[in-house]
């Protein structure tokens, strides 16, 4: 008995609210993002995804009814923007829901979200990368009259062999990284500016080829297609998480956190509608099918010009390196804070004296994202992101309720309205969506999880922080 109370001690065991104050205080990161650069890497790490890729596949699993799809989705990552406003301003710290989950639902509990975290940024940074090679093929042959070969070019299993392109940019998005936060916030910020024009202008001259009749049958395949569509767009809002990856480089974290979530969900959710809708208006949605570079595609077709199509696909290229770039910087924060936690070997927690990087943490993200990008088919990618993403945001939210009860005092820069239907309506809609994944989704992530769990047995429980500083945890919450 004695054995089994010790295990479930450690499974329990919450790390103190202050002493995540002590660790961003203490910490090698520099606050050097202001609210608009902060904005600027939600948008970021959104739009390109969900325009950019997730059309092309959505749109035949719903039809012209992928516009609700994109709402769903938008409601679903509403509701858990709040709940992430507000654990933000309240524990304003790297990590995002890892260290929101230590400080409220155990220690096993955040290292399982950490290690979902890890699944969401690779998968998805791997995804976004092997669409990239579709766009810039798109350019070339645009500009100049001739694309790379399929075999290196294409995503893996749909023509592909090896996506060059994908592991590439990775790459290049990697020393980027390591040169520093500022630096890689200004390119960011210029590319994503790049990304909004490109899409205004999609959606202007889009919009002259709008006809009505695409929109009939509205829903063709039904309910099912409109949440099967719902589950495939929504790792498009993984952006939301990234800018709570940031709360150790922000200036100001208690209010510029939850103003930047906000924010950056109302750009992309009217981004994502619009250019869902006049793309659908513009073409049959049965169109969409096998359609690479279809938003290029789509203006090609409206103005019976090649310029506008290969502006757009010119924008697609410079945007989704914005994408890229905030995934990795993202999922490197995350190993930033499990290794200082010592859920992860604490190399991934040292930071470079100039730059102000954790280089290690950086280069280990990009070669296994650009290994990913390289070799793995382009859909199994895009449904493990969604996985990893909804259990995330469904702890966020439970989060949310338990910090409420249990720290009722703690300062909060926001508090989500209409609590507590809102937390729970969060929880409601990400299970709504987990339902809807694909039975070898849950398979991979079963063995993910697997993985995760002999790492935890093995090293993390044996190297955290709290087995020497607490060696009497209560299982009741500390914070």
């Amino acid at each position: 008995m004695i054995p089994d109370l010790a295990i479930r001690r450690q499974l329990l065991r919450r790390k103190p609210l202050q002493s995540f104050q002590d660790d961003a205080e203490q910490g090698g990161l520099r606050r050097t993002v202001g609210l608009f650069q902060l904005t600027m890497i939600g948008i970021g790490a959104t739009i390109g995804t969900g325009i950019f890729f997730v059309l092309d596949s959505a749109v035949p699993e719903a039809g012209p009814a992928v516009i609700i799809s994109f709402v769903i989705g938008a409601i679903t990552a509403a509701l858990t923007a709040f709940c992430y406003a507000e654990l933000a301003s309240a524990v304003p710290v790297s990590g995002s829901s890892y260290s929101y989950a230590y400080a409220t639902l155990g220690e096993f509990a955040a290292y399982a979200v950490g290690w979902c975290l890890l699944l969401e940024y690779a998968v998805s940074g791997a995804a976004i990368a092997v669409s990239w090679g579709q766009y810039l093929n798109d350019l070339t042959q645009r500009l100049f009259g001739f694309q790379m070969p399929a075999a290196i070019s294409a995503p893996p299993g749909a023509g592909g062999y090896l996506n060059l392109p994908g592991a590439v940019l990775v790459l290049l998005c990697c020393l980027l990284l390591v040169r520093g936060t500022k630096e890689s916030a200004v390119a960011n910020t210029v590319m994503v500016l790049v990304k909004l024009a490109v899409l205004t202008l999609f959606v202007v001259l889009g919009a002259s080829g709008f006809h009505s009749s695409n929109l009939h049958p509205f829903a063709p395949l039904g309910m099912a297609g409109i949440g099967t569509a719902a589950s495939t767009v929504f790792f498009s809002f993984i952006g939301l998480d990234a800018v709570s990856t940031a709360g150790e480089e922000v200036k100001n974290p208690r209010r510029t956190l939850p103003l930047a979530i906000i924010c950056a969900l109302v750009v992309v959710t009217a981004v994502y509608v619009l250019v869902a809708l006049v793309g659908i208006g513009a073409q049959p949605w049965t169109a969409f099918s096998g359609q690479e570079a279809g938003l290029s595609t789509i203006l090609a077709k409206v103005t019976g010009s090649s310029w506008p199509g290969a502006l757009l696909s010119a924008g697609a290229v410079l945007s989704i390196v914005s994408v890229v770039l905030v995934v990795l910087y993202g999922q490197s924060r995350i190993l930033y804070t499990m290794g200082r936690d010592g859920m992860l070997p604490s190399l991934f927690h040292r930071v470079h004296p100039r730059s102000g990087a954790p280089v290690a943490g950086t280069v280990t993200v990009g070669l296994v994202v650009a290994a990913l990008a390289a070799v793995v088919p382009l859909d199994v990618l895009a449904d493990l992101t969604s996985m990893g993403t909804l259990v995330a945001f469904a702890v966020v939210s439970a989060g949310v309720l338990v910090l409420r009860r249990t720290a009722p005092d703690l300062p909060r820069g926001f508090k989500v309205p209409g609590y507590p239907v809102v937390p729970v309506l969060s929880v409601a809609f990400c299970g709504y969506l987990l339902y809807k994944l694909p039975t070898p989704t849950y398979l991979l992530f079963a063995g993910w999880m697997a993985l995760a769990l002999v790492v935890y047995l093995l090293y993390s429980r044996h190297h955290s922080r709290l087995q020497f500083t607490d060696s009497e945890p209560d299982l009741e919450l500390q914070v």
